[in-house]
């Protein structure tokens, strides 16, 4: 490594990290939602503190902040029984704890990007080149990681998305390898509309295809030759398919009317945020 003046020249990094914050008040950053989940592992604050590494008073004094400052409990302790009661996270502490998790991954890898990329003193900051990243599928998922099956070239990775619909995708061993596809792990889904398949109707009906998901229309966009579907599947998230004009006239696609979305696990290729 080069020295200057007896003294070595080590490279500039860029350091960042998550807060929390609830009308201009202090929720709480990594070791605070830490803290959450010791106690969710542990079943005690008592156990949680002390796997946090802090005394109770101050874990108490965290968690009752965070209870307040959250708007509804995050964290409820019951009583009695044979062990004396026990703490527990309630589901929307739950979901707080997970959805940091999501947030703490997309933001390392942000900074490390701009560190990378930004720091680099020789070279033009050209801000536009790294955050116009995009794709062209017009389908993009998050979930997480519930289900895998190992084979011998490829992989099936079940990914369960926050509404609770699931998506398989068929992916090579290496790719899983590569991308840390593992229970837990968060991961995104990137489908064409082209590649989504729209029927109603299907009771009674098997299909091959191994994605079948169900949903509510939610916009119809017609079109000379093609349409586009919206459908809601629940949890906030929506899957649009291209149809053709006369598919979608015959089988009268409308907003409101329920359908099923279909396409293959081939289809879908999953990516992560690490």
């Amino acid at each position: 490594m080069a020295t200057r003046g007896g003294r070595k020249s080590r490279a500039i990094e860029l350091q960042g990290s998550v807060r929390l914050t609830v009308g201009g008040d202090d929720l709480g950053g990594a070791a605070r939602i830490g803290l959450l989940r010791a106690v969710a592992e542990q079943g005690s604050i008592t156990h949680g503190a002390k796997a946090a590494g802090i005394s109770y008073k101050a874990a108490w004094d965290a968690i009752d902040a965070m209870n307040t400052l959250a708007g509804a409990p995050l964290v409820e302790r019951s009583t009695g029984g044979r062990g004396g009661g026990s703490t527990r996270l309630t589901a929307r502490g739950q979901q707080l704890v997970q959805r940091f998790a999501q947030i703490e991954a997309v933001h390392g890898r942000f900074v490390r990007l701009l560190s990378e990329e930004g720091l680099d003193l020789s070279q033009e900051f050209d801000v536009m080149r790294m955050l116009n990243v995009k794709t062209s599928a017009r389908n993009q998922l998050t979930g997480t990681v519930s289900g895998y099956k190992a084979g011998a070239v490829n992989d099936e990775v079940e990914l369960t998305l926050s509404g609770g619909a699931r998506i398989v995708a068929v992916v090579t061993r290496t790719s899983t390898e590569q991308l840390g596809l593992k229970l837990g792990a968060t991961a995104f889904a990137l489908i064409k509309a082209s590649s989504v398949l729209l029927a109603t109707g299907l009771d009674g009906v098997r299909l091959s295809a191994r994605n079948q998901i169900p949903g509510t229309v939610t916009a119809v966009t017609p079109g000379a030759v093609n349409a586009e579907v919206v459908l809601d599947i629940g949890g906030g998230a929506s899957l649009a398919a291209v149809v053709t004009q006369a598919s979608a006239d015959t089988l009268g696609l409308a907003v409101g009317q329920h359908a099923m979305a279909i396409f293959k696990a081939s289809s879908v290729i999953l990516g992560t945020t690490l």
